[in-house]
């Protein structure tokens, strides 16, 4: 499946609007193979807390403080983060010991992080412009669905 038809997909899992976080993260996580671990992350006062995920195991870091690590960078700038040797990288969170890359796309709503969507991959450099594109995408889509009560 190319980056447009899981576009395609995703935007067709949120005109539904039914379960659309689980939803999305399942696709994006069986469609592509470098993306080993995904999860979103959803801000709740100044902790990043785990939401909907899938990969082989799950993580220790549940809540994370905005502002530590890379996705705490993250949600802290609003800037997508990519770390191409999580080894070479002091803010690195070390969730599995085969992951060598990551991902993260800060979700933001009405102009404030509200999430971001983190993936790990075992391969090294594994996430390249189209990647930040697609996912950039996909959390403008997604955003609305991950607002807090």
């Amino acid at each position: 499946m190319t980056y447009g038809d899981a576009l395609a997909e995703v935007r067709s899992i949120v005109d539904e609007g039914d379960d659309v976080v689980s939803r999305v993260v399942r696709l994006l996580q069986e469609t592509f193979d470098h993306y080993s671990w995904l999860g979103i992350y959803l801000v709740e006062g100044n902790d990043l807390v785990l939401g909907p995920w899938q990969g082989p195991e799950a993580t220790e870091h549940v809540r994370i403080p905005v502002g530590q690590g890379v996705c705490g960078a993250a949600a802290a700038s609003g800037q997508t983060e990519i770390v191409d040797d999580v080894n070479a990288d002091q803010r690195y969170l070390s969730c599995f010991p085969s992951t060598r890359s990551e991902i993260v796309v800060p979700i933001a709503y009405d102009s404030r992080v509200v999430g971001e969507i983190d993936i790990d991959s075992d391969r090294p450099a594994a996430f390249g412009d189209e990647d930040r594109a697609f996912l950039e995408r996909v959390a403008e889509l997604i955003a609305p669905h991950c607002l807090q009560e």
